[in-house]
């Protein structure tokens, strides 16, 4: 069934965009707006820092982590 048929026989169950994703494509779900993406790679931003700091630390010589312990 296309899509026109399926909304005018009322079998189109999908939710329309509201707000920002209405306006801009990129802010969508999985969108490349940064906003969004923020978001979404928080906790791999947190990971990230963590590994950093780590690595800081061993070229650094420091035995103990005392910022994420």
């Amino acid at each position: 069934m296309s899509l026109d048929k399926a909304i005018k026989h009322g079998k189109e169950h999908r939710k329309e965009y509201v707000g920002c994703e209405y306006i801009d494509p990129s802010c969508r779900p999985h969108g490349g707006c940064d906003w969004c993406k923020g978001n979404r790679l928080y906790q791999a931003k947190k990971r990230w820092e963590a590994m950093d700091w780590e690595e800081k630390c061993y070229i650094c010589g420091d035995d103990y982590d005392t910022e994420y312990n």
